[in-house]
């Protein structure tokens, strides 16, 4: 998780701050986003010229990373020894700091690219130079977008519930997820989706941590629960492909250190304290 690369120190505070060269670019296109050919990930480097409109991000360390705003670079024309991926494709890759970087550029330029015109008055925004912000003359300020969701952990003693969503590109086990609805408390919406999406009630909400999850725009929530009465699976076969209680010694480990859907899987598969 990108609050989780120590040795690495990352530095998201906004400045307005210029490329030099050797500073990592993050240009996006229909095609995905650009990076080394190589089984390791890497961006494409300011080299002085070689992209246009660049907007300051973020830091790891001593690197600071890039949005290039032109995105006129096509698979066609990507520098060579540069391909463009998914940021599906990018998911399992090496460093896990350039991925999670990935995800957060990724987050900031969705944001970035919905936000070139005024939702209030149609007018084009422009960048606030002290702020992480794009302004509009009417006076509308903008902020990045920021979806808050829970992950829910829910346990039946050594057993727990995993799922699989229905018609997406992970088609790994998960947890029951969703996203907070306005006006509703985390712990409320623990409640409301396990009841929605496997017809389950739960008790004994505890508040586990939290990561930001920059390839949706999420801020995640982690609970643990357990059921409450009724155990049987009634599950919502329009956001599921299945649900199931699982044992400890069956709950898979992918070995991906990434995503707290996996951590909170293996936390109650090593029997840790949660």
């Amino acid at each position: 998780m990108i609050q989780d690369i120590l040795p690495k120190f990352l530095d998201n505070q906004y400045k307005d701050k210029k490329p030099k060269e050797g500073d990592y670019v993050f240009c996006v296109s229909d095609a995905g986003v650009l990076i080394k050919d190589s089984d390791e990930l890497l961006f494409p480097k300011y080299d002085g010229s070689n992209f246009k409109d660049l907007i300051y991000l973020f830091s790891i360390d001593d690197d600071a990373f890039f949005l290039s705003d032109d995105n006129t670079v096509t698979s066609d024309d990507a520098p060579e020894g540069y391909v463009f991926k998914t940021m599906h494709q990018l998911r399992p890759m090496a460093p896990m700091h350039m991925v999670l970087a990935a995800a957060t550029a990724w987050h900031l330029y969705i944001w970035y690219r919905d936000n070139k015109f005024c939702g209030r008055c149609g007018k084009k925004t422009t960048h606030d130079k002290a702020l992480r912000m794009k302004r509009c003359e009417c006076g509308n300020m903008i902020f990045p977008k920021i979806a808050p969701a829970v992950i829910v952990g829910v346990t039946k003693g050594n057993k727990i519930l995993m799922t699989k969503y229905k018609d997406r590109a992970y088609t790994r086990y998960a947890l029951i997820a969703g996203f907070i609805e306005i006006g509703e408390e985390a712990e409320e919406t623990v409640r409301r989706e396990v009841l929605e999406e496997a017809g389950i009630k739960v008790k004994n909400i505890r508040y586990y941590k939290s990561q930001p999850w920059g390839f949706d725009s999420n801020l995640l929530l982690g609970y643990f629960c357990e059921a409450d009465g009724d155990d049987e699976i009634v599950f919502d076969n329009e956001e599921l492909s299945c649900a199931i209680w699982a044992d400890r010694d069956m709950v898979p480990d992918y070995g991906e250190n990434l995503a707290l859907t996996h951590e909170m899987m293996q936390v109650f598969k090593n029997n840790e304290k949660f």
